[in-house]
């Protein structure tokens, strides 16, 4: 029971983690050799905005594991339709707009639902020990 609390617990901090890197790689194409340094730093820090969002939402989960995975749930799913219709608009293609967002939604709304179960299977866990220090004083 205790390494699936254990596992339960990282799985969703790593899958975050590796989804905000993702979302971070799309700053880089901020980068062009026709703009001067400061331009170039200050189209990074803009396109780094939404990266910075989410490592803060990340410090809400990993600390208000409930709060959090919720609000990574609202998040993801709340910027589908956005996502969505940006993407249909560059490409006309509804097949490539869904796997768009698939690979940037999805992960978000896995780990904010792997947050949620984290914290029912800690509150039980806990739960569970109390128990047993009660049966078991000595």
């Amino acid at each position: 029971m205790k390494k699936q609390t254990f596992s339960f617990a990282w799985i969703p901090r790593i899958l975050s983690i590796l989804a905000i890197l993702f979302i971070s790689l799309f700053a880089l194409d901020s980068f062009a050799p026709e703009l001067t340094f400061l331009q170039q730093l200050a189209a990074f820090a803009m396109h780094m905005i939404p990266s910075l969002v989410l490592v803060a939402l990340l410090i809400v989960a990993w600390k208000y594991e409930l709060a959090g995975g919720l609000l990574y749930i609202l998040i993801g799913l709340a910027l589908t339709p956005f996502i969505y219709t940006h993407n249909f608009r560059m490409n006309q293609s509804v097949w490539i707009s869904l796997q768009v967002v698939l690979m940037i939604n999805l992960p978000f709304v896995l780990a904010g639902g792997l947050f949620v179960i984290s914290y029912f299977k800690r509150r039980k866990f806990n739960q569970l020990q109390k128990q047993q220090e009660a049966a078991n004083p000595g």
